[in-house]
Protein backbone atom coordinates (compact mmCIF):
# COMPACT_ATOMS: atom_id res chain seq x y z
CA UNK A 1 0.00 0.00 0.00
CA UNK A 2 1.38 3.69 -0.59
CA UNK A 3 2.39 5.32 2.35
CA UNK A 4 0.75 8.27 1.22
CA UNK A 5 -2.38 7.67 3.10
CA UNK A 6 -5.56 9.97 3.20
CA UNK A 7 -6.15 11.79 6.61
CA UNK A 8 -9.11 11.02 6.60
CA UNK A 9 -8.44 7.29 6.37
CA UNK A 10 -6.42 7.20 8.89
CA UNK A 11 -9.58 9.26 11.08
CA UNK A 12 -11.46 6.20 10.39
CA UNK A 13 -8.40 3.66 12.07
CA UNK A 14 -8.58 5.81 15.66
CA UNK A 15 -12.08 4.49 16.33
CA UNK A 16 -10.18 0.89 16.47
CA UNK A 17 -7.51 2.50 18.75
CA UNK A 18 -10.20 3.82 20.70
CA UNK A 19 -11.84 0.98 20.78
CA UNK A 20 -9.38 -1.07 22.43
CA UNK A 21 -8.43 1.69 24.69
CA UNK A 22 -11.52 1.39 26.46
CA UNK A 23 -10.71 -1.64 28.12
CA UNK A 24 -7.53 -0.08 29.74
CA UNK A 25 -9.44 0.59 33.02
CA UNK A 26 -12.50 1.87 32.34
CA UNK A 27 -15.48 3.28 30.03
CA UNK A 28 -15.62 6.75 28.29
CA UNK A 29 -18.69 8.19 29.61
CA UNK A 30 -20.67 10.92 27.61
CA UNK A 31 -18.81 14.36 27.22
CA UNK A 32 -19.29 16.21 30.38
CA UNK A 33 -20.17 13.20 32.70
CA UNK A 34 -18.57 12.78 36.22
CA UNK A 35 -16.32 9.52 36.10
CA UNK A 36 -15.59 7.96 39.57
CA UNK A 37 -12.26 7.18 39.55
CA UNK A 38 -9.27 6.94 41.68
CA UNK A 39 -7.28 9.98 42.35
CA UNK A 40 -3.77 10.60 39.20
CA UNK A 41 -2.15 12.25 42.25
CA UNK A 42 1.30 10.37 42.72
CA UNK A 43 0.43 8.03 39.59
CA UNK A 44 2.52 9.26 36.74
CA UNK A 45 3.12 12.68 38.72
CA UNK A 46 6.08 12.21 40.89
CA UNK A 47 6.45 15.03 43.45
CA UNK A 48 2.78 15.57 43.22
CA UNK A 49 1.31 13.70 46.05
CA UNK A 50 1.10 9.93 46.96
CA UNK A 51 4.47 9.77 46.09
CA UNK A 52 7.09 7.62 43.90
CA UNK A 53 5.62 4.37 44.51
CA UNK A 54 1.90 4.71 44.46
CA UNK A 55 -0.26 2.83 42.00
CA UNK A 56 -2.97 3.53 39.72
CA UNK A 57 -5.86 2.49 39.90
CA UNK A 58 -7.47 4.15 36.60
CA UNK A 59 -6.87 4.52 33.13
CA UNK A 60 -3.95 6.63 32.21
CA UNK A 61 -4.14 10.34 31.56
CA UNK A 62 -4.89 11.80 28.06
CA UNK A 63 -7.23 8.85 26.61
CA UNK A 64 -10.19 10.99 27.44
CA UNK A 65 -12.05 14.35 26.29
CA UNK A 66 -13.85 14.74 29.22
CA UNK A 67 -13.48 13.54 33.19
CA UNK A 68 -15.37 14.35 36.08
CA UNK A 69 -17.76 16.51 34.24
CA UNK A 70 -14.27 18.56 33.00
CA UNK A 71 -14.27 19.14 29.24
CA UNK A 72 -11.09 19.87 26.86
CA UNK A 73 -13.07 22.38 24.00
CA UNK A 74 -10.88 23.53 21.00
CA UNK A 75 -12.08 26.53 18.89
CA UNK A 76 -11.05 24.39 15.95
CA UNK A 77 -10.15 20.65 15.30
CA UNK A 78 -8.69 21.46 11.50
CA UNK A 79 -5.34 23.02 11.38
CA UNK A 80 -3.50 23.83 8.19
CA UNK A 81 0.02 21.67 8.47
CA UNK A 82 2.78 24.31 7.95
CA UNK A 83 0.96 27.34 9.20
CA UNK A 84 1.04 29.26 12.32
CA UNK A 85 -2.06 29.50 13.60
CA UNK A 86 -3.82 30.86 16.93
CA UNK A 87 -5.17 28.11 18.55
CA UNK A 88 -7.95 28.73 21.00
CA UNK A 89 -9.97 26.18 23.73
CA UNK A 90 -11.41 26.19 27.04
CA UNK A 91 -11.72 24.08 29.58
CA UNK A 92 -15.29 23.68 30.49
CA UNK A 93 -16.77 22.67 34.28
CA UNK A 94 -19.49 20.38 35.31
CA UNK A 95 -22.12 23.60 34.46
CA UNK A 96 -20.90 23.82 31.20
CA UNK A 97 -19.35 27.36 31.65
CA UNK A 98 -15.40 28.18 30.77
CA UNK A 99 -13.11 27.63 33.86
CA UNK A 100 -11.20 30.66 35.03
CA UNK A 101 -9.46 29.41 38.15
CA UNK A 102 -6.96 26.86 37.87
CA UNK A 103 -4.11 25.56 40.75
CA UNK A 104 -0.84 26.32 39.41
CA UNK A 105 1.59 23.26 37.83
CA UNK A 106 4.85 23.60 38.15
CA UNK A 107 4.98 27.21 37.67
CA UNK A 108 1.84 27.50 35.17
CA UNK A 109 -1.59 27.07 35.26
CA UNK A 110 -2.17 25.19 32.54
CA UNK A 111 0.38 23.30 30.19
CA UNK A 112 -0.89 21.76 26.56
CA UNK A 113 1.27 18.73 25.06
CA UNK A 114 1.29 17.94 21.35
CA UNK A 115 2.22 15.29 19.61
CA UNK A 116 1.37 13.39 15.99
CA UNK A 117 -0.54 9.84 16.44
CA UNK A 118 2.80 8.20 15.38
CA UNK A 119 4.81 9.61 18.00
CA UNK A 120 6.32 12.35 15.92
CA UNK A 121 6.02 16.45 15.95
CA UNK A 122 5.86 16.55 19.87
CA UNK A 123 5.87 20.06 21.23
CA UNK A 124 5.39 21.23 24.87
CA UNK A 125 3.38 24.93 24.96
CA UNK A 126 2.32 27.08 27.96
CA UNK A 127 -0.84 28.98 26.34
CA UNK A 128 -1.93 32.25 27.82
CA UNK A 129 -5.40 33.41 28.96
CA UNK A 130 -7.59 35.73 26.74
CA UNK A 131 -9.92 36.41 28.89
CA UNK A 132 -13.30 34.60 30.17
CA UNK A 133 -11.52 31.30 30.30
CA UNK A 134 -10.00 31.13 26.69
CA UNK A 135 -6.67 29.99 26.28
CA UNK A 136 -4.61 31.24 23.40
CA UNK A 137 -1.32 29.70 22.14
CA UNK A 138 0.60 30.41 18.48
CA UNK A 139 0.93 26.64 17.02
CA UNK A 140 2.35 24.96 13.33
CA UNK A 141 1.92 21.38 12.70
CA UNK A 142 4.35 20.92 11.00
CA UNK A 143 2.52 18.06 8.50
CA UNK A 144 -0.05 16.90 7.88
CA UNK A 145 -1.45 14.14 10.24
CA UNK A 146 -3.79 13.50 13.12
CA UNK A 147 -2.21 15.04 16.28
CA UNK A 148 -3.43 14.66 19.84
CA UNK A 149 -3.56 17.52 22.04
CA UNK A 150 -3.09 17.30 25.74
CA UNK A 151 -3.97 19.44 28.83
CA UNK A 152 -2.53 19.31 32.19
CA UNK A 153 -5.03 20.81 34.42
CA UNK A 154 -5.95 21.00 38.41
CA UNK A 155 -9.13 23.27 38.58
CA UNK A 156 -9.70 25.13 41.57
CA UNK A 157 -12.10 23.33 43.72
CA UNK A 158 -11.43 19.78 41.73
CA UNK A 159 -10.42 17.02 43.96
CA UNK A 160 -7.33 16.22 41.42
CA UNK A 161 -4.95 17.09 38.71
CA UNK A 162 -6.75 15.94 35.26
CA UNK A 163 -4.96 15.36 32.31
CA UNK A 164 -7.75 15.59 28.63
CA UNK A 165 -6.73 15.18 25.04
CA UNK A 166 -8.22 15.70 22.37
CA UNK A 167 -7.78 14.61 18.80
CA UNK A 168 -7.03 17.92 15.86
CA UNK A 169 -6.54 17.20 12.06
CA UNK A 170 -4.31 18.74 10.09
CA UNK A 171 -5.16 17.96 6.21
CA UNK A 172 -3.34 16.32 3.63
CA UNK A 173 -1.03 13.37 2.59
CA UNK A 174 -0.39 11.03 6.00
CA UNK A 175 3.32 9.83 5.61
CA UNK A 176 3.59 7.74 9.15
CA UNK A 177 6.96 8.18 10.51
CA UNK A 178 8.17 4.84 12.30
CA UNK A 179 9.06 4.85 15.68
CA UNK A 180 12.92 5.10 15.86
CA UNK A 181 14.17 1.80 17.76
CA UNK A 182 15.37 2.13 21.23
CA UNK A 183 18.34 3.66 21.92
CA UNK A 184 20.54 4.46 25.46
CA UNK A 185 21.93 7.93 24.02
CA UNK A 186 19.69 10.82 22.42
CA UNK A 187 21.63 14.00 20.36
CA UNK A 188 20.07 17.55 20.24
CA UNK A 189 21.81 21.08 19.32
CA UNK A 190 25.34 19.78 20.05
CA UNK A 191 23.97 18.01 23.41
CA UNK A 192 24.20 14.38 23.88
CA UNK A 193 21.64 12.58 26.42
CA UNK A 194 22.09 9.40 27.90
CA UNK A 195 19.36 7.37 29.58
CA UNK A 196 19.98 4.32 32.23
CA UNK A 197 16.83 2.36 33.65
CA UNK A 198 13.73 1.47 32.14
CA UNK A 199 10.22 0.84 32.86
CA UNK A 200 8.49 -1.88 34.02
CA UNK A 201 4.48 -2.81 33.63
CA UNK A 202 2.63 -1.76 36.99
CA UNK A 203 5.85 -1.28 38.85
CA UNK A 204 7.53 2.16 39.94
CA UNK A 205 11.35 2.50 38.06
CA UNK A 206 13.98 4.57 38.31
CA UNK A 207 15.41 6.34 34.92
CA UNK A 208 18.13 8.75 35.01
CA UNK A 209 19.07 10.99 31.90
CA UNK A 210 22.40 12.59 31.98
CA UNK A 211 23.15 15.72 29.56
CA UNK A 212 26.39 16.49 27.74
CA UNK A 213 27.91 18.78 26.05
CA UNK A 214 31.72 18.50 23.66
CA UNK A 215 31.86 15.40 26.12
CA UNK A 216 31.97 17.06 29.17
CA UNK A 217 28.99 16.56 31.57
CA UNK A 218 26.54 19.92 32.26
CA UNK A 219 26.77 20.64 35.79
CA UNK A 220 25.05 23.99 35.20
CA UNK A 221 21.07 23.14 33.67
CA UNK A 222 18.71 25.87 34.74
CA UNK A 223 15.27 25.53 36.43
CA UNK A 224 12.72 24.77 34.23
CA UNK A 225 9.33 24.53 35.60
CA UNK A 226 10.26 24.59 38.98
CA UNK A 227 12.87 20.88 37.94
CA UNK A 228 16.21 20.73 35.82
CA UNK A 229 14.16 18.28 33.82
CA UNK A 230 10.51 18.29 32.46
CA UNK A 231 9.66 14.37 31.42
CA UNK A 232 6.39 13.21 29.00
CA UNK A 233 5.76 9.81 27.90
CA UNK A 234 3.45 8.34 25.88
CA UNK A 235 2.57 5.11 25.17
CA UNK A 236 2.38 3.90 21.34
CA UNK A 237 -0.79 2.91 19.82
CA UNK A 238 -3.26 4.84 21.85
CA UNK A 239 -1.00 8.12 23.35
CA UNK A 240 -1.59 7.06 26.84
CA UNK A 241 -0.07 9.87 29.13
CA UNK A 242 2.45 9.77 31.98
CA UNK A 243 3.83 12.98 32.77
CA UNK A 244 6.46 12.26 35.46
CA UNK A 245 8.77 14.80 37.15
CA UNK A 246 11.97 14.49 38.87
CA UNK A 247 13.14 13.47 42.14
CA UNK A 248 13.93 16.80 44.07
CA UNK A 249 14.17 20.03 43.14
CA UNK A 250 16.51 23.05 42.55
CA UNK A 251 16.96 24.71 45.88
CA UNK A 252 16.39 22.26 48.18
CA UNK A 253 19.89 21.59 49.18
CA UNK A 254 20.24 18.37 48.06
CA UNK A 255 19.42 18.27 44.16
CA UNK A 256 22.33 18.77 41.97
CA UNK A 257 21.86 21.07 38.58
CA UNK A 258 23.19 17.91 36.29
CA UNK A 259 24.25 15.85 34.44
CA UNK A 260 22.13 13.47 35.85
CA UNK A 261 18.22 14.25 36.24
CA UNK A 262 16.38 11.25 37.84
CA UNK A 263 13.07 10.34 37.49
CA UNK A 264 10.35 7.62 39.01
CA UNK A 265 7.86 6.57 36.09
CA UNK A 266 5.16 3.55 36.16
CA UNK A 267 4.59 2.07 32.74
CA UNK A 268 0.62 0.94 33.08
CA UNK A 269 0.98 -1.73 30.43
CA UNK A 270 3.53 -3.74 27.90
CA UNK A 271 4.42 -2.06 24.81
CA UNK A 272 6.67 0.59 23.31
CA UNK A 273 6.84 4.42 24.83
CA UNK A 274 8.18 7.56 23.82
CA UNK A 275 10.13 9.67 26.02
CA UNK A 276 10.69 13.17 25.48
CA UNK A 277 12.95 15.26 28.26
CA UNK A 278 12.98 18.80 28.09
CA UNK A 279 15.91 20.80 29.77
CA UNK A 280 17.17 24.37 30.31
CA UNK A 281 20.81 25.07 29.58
CA UNK A 282 22.54 28.86 28.28
CA UNK A 283 19.21 30.53 28.12
CA UNK A 284 17.20 27.51 25.96
CA UNK A 285 14.91 24.91 26.62
CA UNK A 286 15.52 21.53 24.52
CA UNK A 287 13.74 18.52 24.11
CA UNK A 288 15.79 15.05 23.77
CA UNK A 289 13.66 11.90 22.05
CA UNK A 290 13.72 8.38 23.36
CA UNK A 291 12.21 5.08 22.68
CA UNK A 292 11.64 2.77 25.56
CA UNK A 293 9.61 -0.83 25.74
CA UNK A 294 8.50 -1.98 28.49
CA UNK A 295 7.65 -5.62 29.00
CA UNK A 296 8.29 -8.16 26.34
CA UNK A 297 5.13 -7.77 24.49
CA UNK A 298 5.56 -7.26 20.76
CA UNK A 299 6.00 -3.64 19.47
CA UNK A 300 4.38 -2.58 15.88
CA UNK A 301 6.50 -1.47 13.57
CA UNK A 302 5.94 0.97 10.53
CA UNK A 303 7.36 -0.42 7.40
CA UNK A 304 6.95 2.75 5.48
CA UNK A 305 7.05 6.26 6.06
CA UNK A 306 8.85 9.48 6.85
CA UNK A 307 12.49 9.50 8.32
CA UNK A 308 12.52 8.63 11.60
CA UNK A 309 14.07 12.28 12.14
CA UNK A 310 12.10 14.86 14.48
CA UNK A 311 14.45 18.06 13.88
CA UNK A 312 12.03 19.51 11.49
CA UNK A 313 9.34 20.18 13.95
CA UNK A 314 9.46 23.45 16.34
CA UNK A 315 9.92 23.87 19.43
CA UNK A 316 7.96 26.92 21.50
CA UNK A 317 8.85 26.62 25.43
Amino acid sequence: MNSATKVGAYAVGLAVVFGGAAGIGKVVGPVGATAETASHEGAGHGGEGGGHGAAASHAPGGLQVSEDGYTLVPRKTTLTPGKRTDFRFTVNGPDGKPVTGFKPLHGKRLHLIVARRDLSGFQHLHPTEAGGGVWTVPITLPKAGVYRFFTDIHPEGAPRQLTLGTDIFAPGDLRPAPLPKPERIAKVDGYEVSLSGGLTPGKSTELTLSVSKDGKPVTDLQPYLEAYGHLVALRQGDLAYLHVHPDGEPGDGETKPGPGITFFAEAPSTGAYRLYLDFKHDGKVRTAEFTVHAGDAAVPVQETGDEPGHDDRPHTH
